[in-house]
């Protein structure tokens, strides 16, 4: 693997929108070919023929992370296509957020299936791949909320504390392949999450927060870049960030 964006095979989930859009779209300026997996093939298919129209290598699938055939089918085509996978980034998530008492136990189910599921289905899909090759980067894509818990957050919480886990255990495995790993925790960022929360309560302080402190979500994008690019002697297990407005 060499050091650098340019020239890496990017698989990214959850590419249609927000963060993994945005990483896709920088990746791909700096020369990395994109294989983009989300659910919404419009919006796929519009950001493939952005980036190719640039001059950039995209390639999508229409992706559901919380069945893992179809993100084996994703990594596969990416490999079919370019001979390997050099990153994948799981970024595919959910944060409907609710007090517990309220019982969206529906919501729940499917965060642990997107947030939580769709990770290890990315990690099973792509890291046959990394081994053979000896070489290969996994980014997971966790949350401040992974690292402290508020009223309402619960559940999306306990499924970015999660990821954190499986991230760390992740890197410690695979020290013999010569693969790294990353788990990326991100603040507030302006991307469609928010729009997720189908409680009202919840809903309205969530979207006033947002609308006070998010960043874009370039931010995102620039630290998967800034990870990816390292030499290959040099493994950033972990991003922390936040606007600087954010208070917790």
């Amino acid at each position: 693997m060499n050091e650098g964006v340019s020239g890496k095979v990017v698989v990214i989930t959850g590419a249609s929108s927000g963060l993994g859009e945005a990483a896709a779209r920088l990746l791909a300026a700096q020369g990395a070919a994109v294989v983009l997996g989300a659910r919404r093939a419009d919006r796929l298919a519009a950001l493939v023929n952005e980036i190719t129209a640039s001059g950039g290598k995209a390639l999508a699938v229409t992706t559901d992370v919380a069945d893992r055939a179809q993100v084996k089918a994703l990594v596969d085509a990416g490999v079919k296509a370019h001979g390997r996978i050099d990153v994948m980034l799981n970024n595919a998530g959910l944060m409907p957020q609710s007090l517990l008492e309220r019982l969206k136990v529906d919501e729940w189910d499917r965060m642990i299936d997107v947030n939580i599921k769709g990770v290890l289905y990315g990690i099973a899909a792509a890291l046959p791949h990394m081994t053979a090759q000896k070489a290969g980067h996994i980014i997971n894509v966790s949350s401040v909320a992974g690292h402290r818990v508020g009223p309402g957050s619960t559940v999306y919480a306990a499924t970015k504390f999660a990821v954190r886990a499986l991230s760390e255990g992740l890197r410690q495995e695979v020290k013999p392949y010569n693969i790294r790993s990353t788990v990326i925790s991100p603040g507030a960022v302006a991307t469609e999450l928010p729009d997720s929360v189908t409680d009202r309560d919840a809903a309205s302080r969530i979207q006033q927060f947002y609308a006070q402190v998010a960043i874009p979500a370039s931010s995102f994008a620039r630290a998967v870049a800034f990870a990816i690019s390292q030499p290959e002697d040099v493994d950033i297990n972990e991003i922390l960030f936040r606007p600087t407005r954010q208070d917790y």
